[in-house]
């Protein structure tokens, strides 16, 4: 049985796993997606002590740094239920494997949301995709359109913008919520184009994106001709295992934690975007700070029982 079993792959996991084996605490990391949502980002520019680093290249950095450690196991598998036993918790894997441990920290992060219009479910991977900045190289030399206004929509938008021939930047509002540093580098380049204040209807298409329907008309017409769509209107925290346990979340579904990451079952803890903590502020920072949190809190329970 190991000492703590922590949930997610990404910035927060491999943080909480860092401080887990210097605590000296058996540790098995495990989720799907190795790097989480950190992968998404093309360029990370807010990480102290890196200027400039890609995403992938800060998440291998994580991941090596935690697996450095004798401590830390590492898996890469879907936990499909969680159940309470004798001194602590079992975990079934989508294999039907499983493995057990004392504590639980979820750094589960977040799933993209999807804008339920039609046309998206029959074309997606058909030319809708949900990140820019992972898919952008696909459609080189082609017309796509970046549907959102935070800082992954606009960051995506610049991304694309290197490779695409025109790139439309789609938002339901006049102004963007995203970093001003983004909106600046979009709006450098000569071939974006911003459609603001509309709503796409529909993903047009037959077996392949070909265009998109708005709400309001741009430019004299309400349907764009493109070859991509790319979907950045956010995320919802992934809290579906913590809920089967009986964790308690907030109004906007995220993983309600106090200050020390626990959450309202014993030995469980919260790390990233998943949780309410850090006022809803994802970042790299942010889920660094949870997860070496949730990873002390964890060894207190242990050694203390509280």
């Amino acid at each position: 049985m190991y000492d703590v079993s922590i949930i997610g792959l990404g910035c927060a996991a491999y943080t909480a796993a860092v401080y887990t084996a210097r605590y000296k605490l058996a540790t098995l990391v495990v989720g799907e997606v190795e790097g989480g949502m950190g992968i998404t980002a093309a360029e990370v520019g807010n990480w102290p002590g890196e200027v400039e680093i890609p995403g992938p290249e800060l998440m291998e950095n994580f991941k090596n740094h935690a697996l450095s450690f004798d401590e830390v196991s590492h898996k890469v598998a879907r936990v499909e239920s969680i159940e309470k036993i004798d001194g602590g918790y079992r975990l079934k894997y989508q294999n039907g494997e499983s493995d057990e441990a004392k504590t639980i920290i979820f750094a589960t992060g977040s799933n993209k949301r999807h804008l339920g219009v039609p046309g998206e479910e029959e074309l997606s991977g058909k030319g809708v995709t949900y990140c820019a900045t992972c898919d952008a190289f696909f459609f080189k030399g082609k017309d796509v359109a970046v549907l959102g206004g935070g800082d992954s929509a606009v960051e995506g938008a610049a991304i694309a913008a290197q490779v695409a021939n025109k790139v439309y930047l789609i938002h339901r509002r006049d102004s963007f919520r995203a970093e001003p540093y983004w909106v600046d580098k979009v709006k450098e380049k000569d071939n974006v184009v911003f459609v603001l204040e509309r709503n796409v209807t529909e993903i047009l298409g037959e077996g392949r994106v070909s265009g998109l329907k708005l709400d309001k008309e741009f430019e004299g017409s309400d349907t764009i001709n493109l070859d991509g769509v790319f979907i950045e209107v956010g995320s919802t925290p992934a809290t579906s295992l913590p809920i089967a346990m009986g964790c308690e979340v907030d109004e906007k579904g995220h993983l309600k934690v106090d200050a020390g990451m626990r959450t309202n079952v014993a030995g469980v803890f919260g790390a990233g975007d998943v949780t309410d903590a850090s006022n809803y502020f994802a970042q790299f920072a942010t889920a660094a700070g949870e997860g070496c949190i949730a990873a002390n809190s964890a060894f207190t329970f242990l050694q203390s029982g509280k």
